[in-house]
């Protein structure tokens, strides 16, 4: 398939004949495995008995976007899912929904940024499946990737270990990746936006070999941001949370393009970010770890965990001394952000 910029997908490329066979083997086979075989299933060997398994698929609108595309995307998300329950990545699935008339160039070039992106996490992608769907019953590209991972920390972060006055960490900047979606979607020009789509196993490992049971729980603020992560948070420990506002690392680019469009950081979605609870007083090791890290560098101790008063909340201190209650996200300003 000596693929020019004109070739495009074909409903002959779901058939299961010839086309299929020369699509998986040339673009998919030679990316991820090299592998000759096409078989139903493929076979693993995974002595350990803890094991975490996730699914997620990404419909994600423009499928290239600074910083990223739907492939890398769909990697990074996947595996960071596995991280947010303690546990290293090791395979991933993936499933391709293609509408007929997309070009196979661009189907290749997300299909070399996936493979990339799980070669750098020393990730297998080991099996997937292929379907076309009839022009205008799709959107381009579709991508659903399934991951499975060996737990390694013990015992492994969960909301029900969080405690009154843990502290709360945020690895990063937050809402770089829902607001260069929205950018490049609209073709707003709004500038120094990348997404931060980007893998967290690094630095989740860091803090589980160094914190050891201080880790108490992690979670990714992925759609609904910061401010819906942490009230999940809260509702599956029945402890409220309160965030100091002054603490919040928000990029001048969020900050200012989100003035300009009327959205609030804190519901924009981050796609290489984590939230950290860790035991009272181990806050401040916690930061020194996250900070050895390039994309840690900017993780902050944002606020601490407190009994709850009457229900859980999520309460905002502002900077100027007051507070409000951060509910939930309702609606969906943003749509097809992952």
């Amino acid at each position: 398939m000596g693929a020019g910029p004109e070739e495009v997908i074909l409903l002959d490329h779901g058939s299961g004949g010839r086309a299929t066979h020369r699509l998986i083997r040339e673009i998919f086979l030679r990316a991820f495995s090299g592998e000759s075989a096409l078989l139903d299933a493929v076979s693993l060997e995974i002595k350990e008995d803890s094991l975490a398994f996730t699914t997620d698929s990404f419909v994600v609108d423009p499928i290239f976007f600074p910083g990223g595309d739907i492939g890398s995307l769909a990697v990074h998300g996947t595996v960071n899912d596995l991280a947010m329950a303690g546990a290293e990545p090791l395979y991933l699935s993936c499933g391709f929904i293609l509408e007929e008339g997309l070009l196979i160039e661009d189907l290749r070039r997300v299909v070399t940024s996936m493979a990339e992106a799980a070669q750098r996490m020393g990730v297998k992608i080991v099996c997937g499946d292929t379907k076309v769907v009839p022009k205008g019953k799709g959107d381009r590209l579709y991508v659903n990737t399934s991951g499975l991972g060996r737990i390694v920390a013990s015992p492994a972060p969960h909301p029900r270990r969080i405690q009154p006055k843990d502290e709360i960490l945020i690895s990063g900047t937050l809402g770089e990746h829902g607001l260069a979606v929205l950018a490049a979607r609209e073709g707003l020009p709004l500038k120094g936006l990348q997404s931060d789509s980007a893998p967290v196993w690094p630095m989740v490992k860091a803090l589980i070999e160094e914190l050891g049971p201080a880790l108490h729980a992690l979670r990714d603020p992925t759609r609904g941001g910061l401010a819906t992560t942490l009230n999940e948070l809260a509702e599956e420990a029945g402890l409220s949370m309160v965030i100091e506002e002054d603490s919040l690392p928000i990029s001048p680019a969020v900050r200012g393009g989100s003035e300009i469009l009327g959205l609030d950081p804190l519901y924009l979605a981050c796609e290489g970010r984590f939230v950290a609870v860790v035991e009272s007083g181990a806050g401040k090791k916690a930061l020194e770890i996250l900070r050895e890290f390039p994309e840690g560098r900017s993780a902050r101790i944002i606020g601490r965990v407190q009994a709850k008063p009457s229900k859980p909340l999520v309460i905002l201190r502002t900077q100027i001394g007051g507070e409000r209650i951060l509910p939930v996200l309702t609606g969906e300003p943003l749509p097809r952000i992952c």
